[in-house]
């Protein structure tokens, strides 16, 4: 299996089959540089940015970097549409989007040579995308960290590889080439990890965000907002055990609990109101490393596995 010729390295112009998951707060240009130079796909988490904010981490990332990277945009975001006529504008080689249905704007994109991806959790969504003119699609499994669906990776890739002739990316408790290499054996021709890049050296997260990451097992995440419409998988603390017993009785007490929590995380490390989004994979991820080195590693280490048959 040659990992640097797959449809998507051929698609995103990138040496290696990795895509940063688009991290808000967390997913700065500088984190987003450090991917493209290492060979992946650098993804600046917009989250609730506006258009003059996204402008300026736009022309940040310029100056750090000359390879292909890209912009995740949630479509939850009152300024999705700035964003995107701003990604058009400032010449951006790909968008991400999130958290709903972005076919209105690919026309758009298309048509202003922006390749288009989007983040699904099931395979409705992805074949309307298709049908839409998507460039790609990746598929996140309820593994992942942050907002999530209800049906995990190893299910999830199987199925959209059924229904899809787009490229396929595959997301949800990556952080290793073993992991690679079974999304690849699934069908899948990329991945995005997120929770292993909040683990590097570029990272510009808190330092307790990235400990509780070191220090937590597979089973140190819960999902929060279950309850409230919008699940999102974080570090078990007692914050997040606060707001899960709290969604059922208060709703709105939770609710306001929430706000601003995960920026407290990344900005501040705050573990009495903090919500420290992460994937199921945490518990696999020992050590704080640089960027080039956990792309460069997964990649040997999936293709070991692919070429020797040996277990890593």
């Amino acid at each position: 299996m040659n990992f640097r010729n797959t449809r998507i390295t051929q698609l995103l112009k990138i040496k290696y089959p990795i895509l940063e998951g688009g991290m808000a707060w967390a997913g700065t240009s500088i984190l987003a540089a450090a991917v493209s130079n290492a060979g992946g796909l650098g993804t600046i988490g917009s989250g609730s940015m506006d258009r003059q904010l996204l402008t300026q981490e736009i022309k940040k990332i310029k100056t750090m970097t000359d390879k292909p990277f890209a912009v995740n945009i949630m479509l939850l975001n009152p300024y999705a549409q700035e964003l995107v006529e701003t990604v058009i504008e400032e010449k951006v080689p790909c968008v991400v989007f999130g958290a709903g249905n972005p076919a209105k704007f690919l026309p758009l994109l298309k048509e202003n040579n922006v390749i288009s991806m989007a983040v699904v959790s099931s395979e409705n969504l992805a074949v309307r995308l298709e049908r839409a003119g998507i460039d790609a699609i990746i598929g996140e499994g309820m593994e992942s960290g942050g907002h999530i669906g209800d049906v995990t990776t190893m299910v999830l890739i199987p199925k959209l590889m059924d229904c899809l002739s787009v490229p396929l990316v595959a997301a949800g408790g990556i952080a290793d080439g073993r992991a690679m290499a079974a999304c690849f054996a699934l069908g899948a021709q990329g991945v995005q990890m997120g929770t292993r890049f909040l683990a590097s050296k570029e990272c510009q997260v808190h330092e307790e965000y990235k400990n509780k990451i070191i220090k937590a097992g597979i089973r140190d995440t819960v999902i929060t907002g279950e309850k409230l419409g919008h699940s999102a998988r974080v570090i078990r603390t007692k914050f997040a055990k606060r707001v899960c017993e709290l969604e059922l009785d208060c709703p709105d007490q939770a609710e306001e609990m929430l706000v601003g929590s995960l920026k407290r995380a990344v900005v501040n490390g705050d573990v009495e109101e903090g919500a420290f989004m992460a994937g199921q994979c945490i518990g696999l991820i020992e050590q704080v490393e640089s960027v080039k080195d956990i792309i460069e590693k997964t990649v040997f280490h999936a293709e070991k596995i692919f070429c020797g048959g040996q277990e890593v």
